[in-house]
């Protein structure tokens, strides 16, 4: 089969990405333009600034894409976009530019799940590798600032997902940081913590493992028929930070450090250790030691339950140094492997969502170009 390239599109956050990627296992050029420093003042994502920016960035942003790749928009094969999840305003964006394109050059179009895209990161890496086959079924961790799911995936000729497991409150991300910007600590505050968290005392500050009481289970607390369930919670842990801040006067170090964060520019790891006392660190230290716990726990046991032959752990807080080391450690025990993507394909990229892009490709699963974004898009 000759090579297809896919031309690939992300927005549905705060990174406007373009990607061109060769028959779903080559990266050939992958740009990012990320909007930190343009919500950074806000201590998170503003939607509707999200969306301005993206306006801005996404035609220098594919046109880059195209030339790295020595590409032009005649040669591509297709064009692959992120229909969801995400926010409403910033998905159009993209969509809207790659209906444009596709319509204009007459070329087919593939709308994408983003959390999807977060899978298939790790399947594009592996098949750069040299290692095209896994063992099936595959348990894919989804855990990032918006996002912690977990889905069975099965390969046909398109893939298929059965969610089993999902966040009922914050999402992992979502709650590192907002820990980190409840400690003074900048957006993102994710990264932040796992730096600050190798020079604390992980189990100074115990926080309890939270307890969720299923709805798919009857009151013997047998599970449905559709087997059980694994799902997260992280609004307790968060609430947990802000009563040990209020109990151990605290608030006044955070204010503080909160000024003396914000008058940097580009805050070094040195910066932020100046800034906080070893009772900061320690409480930085146990909360991600509690997040990585619950993370790893529920996983594995749901990998036990439905028997699963491999689990891959992906979304931006993948990245996050302990939560590898702790998977590799525990999974090996369990003689599981696990595989991650790198850091940078971790976070939002437009290789991912080529890579997603290319099953449907050859099974000529194509958009009609009426179709919209999906803030709220689930995966199956």
């Amino acid at each position: 089969m000759p090579d297809a390239y896919i031309l690939g599109i992300e927005s549905s956050c705060d990174e406007t990405a373009a990607a061109v990627v060769r028959s779903g296992e080559q990266i050939v050029s992958n740009v990012v333009f990320s909007q930190i420093a343009t919500h950074q003042p806000y201590g998170g994502v503003v939607p509707e600034l999200a969306s301005r920016e993206h306006l801005r960035a996404i035609a220098p942003v594919v046109r880059k894409a195209l030339a790295d790749a020595k590409q032009t928009y005649q040669s591509v094969d297709a064009l692959a976009v992120t229909q969801g999840p995400g926010l409403a305003g910033a998905l159009l964006v993209g969509i809207s530019y790659a209906k444009a394109l596709a319509f204009a050059l007459d070329k087919p179009l593939i709308a994408v799940n983003h959390l999807e895209g977060h899978i298939h990161a790790v399947l594009l890496e592996e098949r750069q590798k040299g290692n095209p086959e896994f063992n099936f079924p595959v348990l894919a961790l989804v855990v990032s600032g918006g996002h912690t799911h977990l889905y069975l995936a099965q390969q046909g000729q398109v893939w298929s997902y059965q969610n089993i497991g999902r966040t009922r409150d914050d999402a992992a991300g979502e709650a590192f940081d907002k820990v980190a910007k409840l400690l003074g600590l900048g957006y993102p505050g994710g990264p932040v913590i796992d730096r600050l968290s190798a020079h604390g005392n992980p189990i100074t500050v115990s926080f309890g493992t939270p307890q969720i009481k299923h709805r798919d289970r009857n009151e013997r607390g047998i599970p449905s028929s559709e087997g059980p369930r694994f799902d997260f919670s992280y609004s307790g842990i968060k609430t947990a930070v802000l009563r040990y801040v209020e109990t151990h006067n605290l608030q006044a170090t955070i204010t503080g450090r909160r000024q003396k964060i914000a008058a940097l520019s580009n805050p070094t790891l040195e910066d932020y250790l100046a800034g906080c006392d070893k009772e900061t660190l320690d409480l930085v230290a146990s909360f991600q030691r509690a997040m990585v716990e619950d993370l790893v726990a529920k996983t594995l046991a749901a990998a036990r339950a439905y028997d699963v032959a491999t689990v891959f752990v992906t979304g931006g807080v993948a990245a996050n140094q302990e939560l590898r080391q702790r998977f590799e450690q525990a999974a090996a025990m369990e003689g599981l492997p696990v595989f991650f993507p790198s850091r940078p394909l971790s976070t939002d990229n437009a290789a991912m969502i080529a890579a997603a892009a290319y099953p449907k490709f050859l099974a000529q699963d194509f958009a009609p170009l009426d179709f919209s974004a999906e803030a709220g898009l689930g995966l199956k």
